[in-house]
């Protein structure tokens, strides 16, 4: 019998995840049969048990090989979420349960929600698992046509005028962002879709792109067309609005804004500019780059025509039917009005409170659900041909948990069923375990279990930059906990590798401007500040963890070029083309390359190595690769050993450094360290990130390759 180990072994000694080395097929349909796998040390276990939904099956030893046995058994997959763990007895005696929290004692009194979890019949798309996403605020990414440019005073919004912005470098001024326009549209994109083939991306997520009077879009006034300030405008009439102070009544019809209404109700305007987008599709398949659009069916605008109380369509067409407009409009049951508010209609619900953003009230018509199901298969057919939704506020949509999950799996189905590989991903912040097991989403933005512990962990800040957190700042122990346990909690392996794991994006600071600690915002601290005291190589941690986590890592645009800003607006500020930190975007670009030719960073399993203040090491690894990655918040270097047969690198071996970022800059050519007894030795200089892989197929040289054969057969 081999000695009784140490109780804090045994980590090293069980795995199993849900990749393809421990579970196959990885997505069993409904019904089927699944493949579990165990690994355990070579010679080390008297008897595996599953237990799979509380039913207890023994595994069979099949393979061994590197010093490790793995077990395995095929079960049936059934109709319902499955959930197991395994029972391990070991030769010296010892037994333990092993489940996604690690082994423990029989009988501790450990919860079913850390149990593994196999969900028949949920699938994501493959080619999202793991991909590079880029988020696009249109109208600040880059300009490609004037021609399609808001005016100066077209027309009023809230009560002032529109103003299009000379300066393209300015600043979003922190009062009326929303009627602030700097001229980016589709044209830019497609402009740019080269540098972001360049650069590695996988897939576009565009901010909102249909008819709004904003420019960000998110008070949608047609779900049916694209906004032709975005798109094309081949038809212009009209004047611009002359007034340009505050007029009277925030919600005046605007009789004079002849252009907009020309702009945005003009048929061929509306033809060329949906096209326009069919065409940025087609040439993105062309780059092997796909487009995700965002959904904001949570609300629309006041200025939509199924509202129109700014009477927009009522001035195109000579009719009023919007429901703010007559009590037996048509679409009067789309929104909640207050009883007996006719003729003033001032008492409807709105998201937030904000009238211009009617809540939609889908409980009361199912016309409206069949509606906005018919919009989100439309614009994945052709000719438009886009490949998934974001959708916006998803949890919040009817005013019943039940109904919002009933509603969304009607909508997640009828897309695939036009489009079986569309993504469908929700804005949704706290537990999502309940949406994600039922099918009503993909996946998620990973808020919870990436953005929140990240920042803290390496800037102490929120995501707003509202707090600073100094007891966050470099607590491994916290961030360990939040990524293990909220990642586990919430999260099947096909949602888990299609997360959306973002540093920033539209609504929170940029995490460049959260390196320095500022707490506040535009309003209170001029926007200049955002770029004081800013640490490029904190930024450089970020992303060594965002592209090295499982998951869809996703670039806000301007993140990889050296942007910062406070929180909304100043988060939207412009991608600054001619002045971009080049530094930064090699250093994305390379990420990314690593990313592609090292599959475990993909899909990959991932271990935590190693934990302390301000020092996280952790594991990616296939069956056969490994890369470590180490993170020293530290403002001083540390040497520590770092263990690695928990992933699977030989005992005696050499393993490659092919990327470290330092406060100095970063170096990406490859550097030898040798393993020793399974151990790395490695001095992690001050405010670093590094890689540190092993992969049995590299290239060798003729001393090394000496060297292994010695070792092995002397």
């Amino acid at each position: 019998m081999r000695m009784k180990k140490d109780f804090m072994s045994y980590p090293d000694i069980l795995f199993h995840d849900n990749t393809l080395d421990y579970m196959f097929p990885l997505q069993p349909a409904k019904g089927g049969r699944v493949t579990i796998v165990l690994r355990t040390y070579e010679r080390d276990a008297q008897e595996v048990i599953v237990c799979w939904n509380g039913l207890n099956h023994v595994m069979s030893l099949y393979e061994r090989h590197d010093g490790y046995d793995f077990y395995r058994i095929r079960l049936a997959a059934g109709e319902d979420i499955i959930r197991y763990y395994f029972h391990v007895t070991f030769t010296d005696g010892d037994s333990f349960n092993y489940d996604r929290r690690g082994f423990y004692k029989p009988g501790s009194g450990a919860s079913s929600r850390m149990y593994f979890k196999l969900i028949p019949g949920l699938k994501t798309p493959e080619w999202a698992k793991g991909a590079v996403m880029y988020q696009i605020f249109v109208d600040r990414f880059c300009s490609g046509d004037d021609g399609n440019d808001i005016t100066e005073n077209e027309y009023h919004y809230l009560g002032k005028p529109v103003r299009k912005m000379a300066d393209w470098n300015a600043p979003p001024p922190a009062d009326g962002d929303f009627r602030t326009f700097y001229g980016g549209d589709l044209q830019g994109v497609i402009d740019k879709l080269d540098y972001l083939k360049d650069l590695g991306v996988d897939a576009i997520y565009l901010n909102p792109v249909f008819i709004s009077p904003s420019s960000h879009k998110y008070d949608t006034q047609d779900y049916e067309h694209i906004d032709p300030h975005f798109g094309k405008i081949v038809v212009d009439v009209g004047n611009p609005v002359t007034a340009s102070g505050d007029v009277t009544d925030d919600h005046a019809p605007n009789k004079n804004a002849t252009r907009y209404i020309c702009r945005t109700t003009h048929p061929e305007n509306l033809r060329a500019s949906d096209l326009l987008f069919a065409t940025l599709v087609k040439k993105a398949h062309e780059r092997n780059i796909r487009v995700i659009l965002d959904g904001v069916f949570n609300h629309c605008g006041s200025f939509h025509k199924w509202m129109d109380r700014e009477r927009i369509y009522e001035a195109a067409s000579g009719t009023g039917n919007g429901a703010y407009l007559t009590e037996d409009s048509p679409y009067r049951r789309y929104f909640s009005f207050a009883a007996g508010t006719w003729p003033e209609n001032d008492s409807y619900e709105g998201w937030w409170g904000y009238d211009t953003l009617p809540k939609l009230n889908y409980e009361g018509s199912e016309e409206l659900c069949d509606y906005i199901i018919g919009i989100g298969k439309k614009w994945v057919s052709e000719p438009y041909n886009a490949d998934g939704w974001r959708l916006d506020v998803a949890a919040d949509l009817g005013h019943s948990h039940e109904f919002n999950m009933r509603f969304w799996k009607r909508f997640r189905d009828a897309v695939k069923e036009v489009k079986p590989d569309a993504l469908i991903l929700a804005e949704h912040y706290g537990p999502c375990e309940s949406w994600l097991d039922a099918g009503a989403w993909d996946s998620v933005m990973n808020y919870d279990a990436f953005m929140d512990p990240v920042s803290l962990f390496l800037t102490g800040m929120e995501k707003h930059s509202d707090a600073y957190h100094p007891e966050m700042e470099g607590n491994a122990g916290a961030f360990w906990h939040t990524m293990r346990t909220v990642m586990a909690e919430n999260f099947s392996a096909p949602s888990a590798y299609t997360a959306m794991n973002e540093l920033s994006n539209h609504d929170h600071s940029r995490f460049l401007t959260r390196t320095a600690r500022i707490v506040g915002r535009t309003g209170i601290l001029d926007p200049s500040e955002a770029e004081n005291g800013v640490r490029p190589e904190v930024v450089r941690q970020a992303a060594m963890i965002q592209f090295t986590w499982p998951g869809m890592p996703t670039i806000y645009y301007g993140d990889e070029a050296g942007v910062a800003g406070f929180t909304d607006p100043d988060n939207r500020r412009t991608y600054p083309w001619g002045n971009e930190d080049h530094k930064m975007i090699a250093w994305h670009r390379e990420l990314i390359r690593l990313r592609r030719v090292c599959p475990e960073l993909r899909l990959g399993s991932v271990r935590e190595i190693h934990s302390e203040k301000g020092l996280i090491a952790y594991g990616r690894f296939s069956a056969k690769v490994a890369s470590l990655i180490v993170i020293n918040c530290n403002a001083y270097a540390l040497t520590r050993d770092f263990p690695l047969r928990r992933l699977g690198v030989p005992a005696e071996c050499t393993m490659q450094r092919v990327l470290i970022s330092t406060a100095e800059g970063y170096r990406a050519d490859a550097v030898d360290r040798h393993v020793t007894g399974c151990t790395l030795t490695l001095t992690v200089p001050p405010s670093a990130a590094l890689l540190v892989r092993y992969d049995p197929f590299r290239p060798i040289s003729r001393e090394e390759f000496w060297k292994r054969n010695f070792i092995r057969f002397h």
